[in-house]
């Protein structure tokens, strides 16, 4: 066995899902707020497409994907991000974003260069996938004093030499903090500077609230610029898997060579579902109105962190002093309501919580009666 696995911790998801079951076990209903897997309706005209496009066989798809899709993103990118993209050249689509996350490393990462940077808390998938690239890995606390931004003029001129990936996210999970253009580009200036890639995960800029959030595909200049974006979390198509990933021609072709040997690529029925959805943005502006909702009932009953809850579908709050935030979502789970501990993230989310605003509207409001009397 891969030492690598042996090595890892138990995901700390699946934690809380053996958790969740204990709790079933002895009759507690539950409100689960604990997973960021969006269960809003897929909007029907996309189940539609992917339907009409079923063949009667179907081969392997292909790494490139369909033209219509790249075009459909490009449009897409432009018409949201006023961003010029070349279909043929700088997009490929990915089967969702985490597996493209996940294996960007392999490609990334050299025996010269071998570091990826991670800021914390965040998402398991960045330090595993560089783990099993064989790449180091080296965390940048966020701290709520800095914005839940990682400070990047603290990082030294060696570290960044030996620097291969830094993984930016945002808006971010857990945090729903949101980055200033102004800060990609600074971190864009460093990757062009010591020659690493700034890998930008942005699975929520389509969630938000107030203002819409920045995309490092706005930037002048890409190079050395990695987006990640998704249908999951935009779309409600999480199982539907399909994503992309923009960047400059080089690392496009270089992907397109290296995605056929894993064998990631969207079903082609799916591409087209996808291109219906990318096409379309009334039911994204639907999606929105429906999460606000849910966070106009249930933010005022926490004390949010500052700087956080601006976009994404999640709520980042403190919990109770003197309390860990395992323990008390342990708690919370006693009355039926299931958050995330903020330490599932990493060591900086010690002392928070994250609740992911998913359940039905009716759910949420039994949810903050309870957190009425249990806060």
């Amino acid at each position: 066995m891969n030492p690598v696995l042996g090595a890892l911790q138990t995901y700390p998801f699946v934690r809380l899902d053996e958790a969740k079951a204990d709790a079933r076990a002895r009759g507690i209903e539950l409100i689960d707020f604990g997973m960021g897997d969006p269960i809003e309706p897929t909007p029907e005209f996309i189940q539609r497409a992917l339907a009409e496009a079923l063949p009667l066989t179907a081969g392997y798809p292909r790494a490139p994907g369909l033209p219509e899709l790249r075009q459909a993103i490009a449009a897409w990118l432009e018409h949201r991000f006023d961003a010029q993209v070349d279909p043929e050249r700088e997009v490929i689509p990915s089967y969702g974003s985490k597996e493209a996350i996940f294996l960007f490393p392999l490609v990334a990462c050299t025996s010269e260069k071998d570091l990826v940077l991670v800021p914390e808390p965040a998402y398991p998938v960045y330090e595993r996938g560089a783990m099993f690239a064989g790449g180091r890995v080296q965390f940048l606390a966020l701290e709520e004093s800095h914005g839940w931004l990682p400070d990047l003029d603290a990082v030294d001129d060696e570290t960044w030499e030996r620097c291969a990936v830094l993984w930016l996210n945002y808006p971010h999970n857990p945090t729903g903090a949101v980055a200033p253009l102004s800060f990609l580009e600074h971190a864009a200036e460093l990757a062009r500077a010591h020659g690493f890639y700034l890998a930008s995960d942005e699975a929520y800029t389509e969630l938000w609230f107030d203002e819409a959030p920045p995309s490092a595909v706005q930037l002048a200049d890409r190079r050395q610029v990695v987006v990640f974006q998704t249908l999951s979390k935009r779309s409600s198509m999480t199982g539907y898997r399909s994503g992309f990933v923009c960047a400059e021609a080089e690392l496009i072709a270089a992907l397109r060579s290296f995605r056929p040997n894993t064998g990631t690529a969207p079903q082609e029925f799916v591409q087209r579902a996808s291109v219906a959805a990318w096409s379309d943005e009334a039911h994204v502006e639907g999606m929105r109105a429906r999460y606000a909702r849910k966070r106009d009932l249930l933010a005022p009953l926490l004390e949010l962190a500052p700087g956080s809850s601006e976009a994404t579908f999640y709520l980042w709050f403190c919990v109770p002093e003197g309390e860990s935030s395992e323990a008390f979502a342990t708690r919370l789970l006693e009355y039926g309501v299931v958050v995330a501990p903020g330490s599932y993230f990493g060591p900086s989310g010690e002392g928070y919580a994250r609740l992911a605003l998913v359940p039905p509207f009716e759910q949420c409001e039994r949810a903050a009666e309870i957190l009425r009397e249990v806060l």
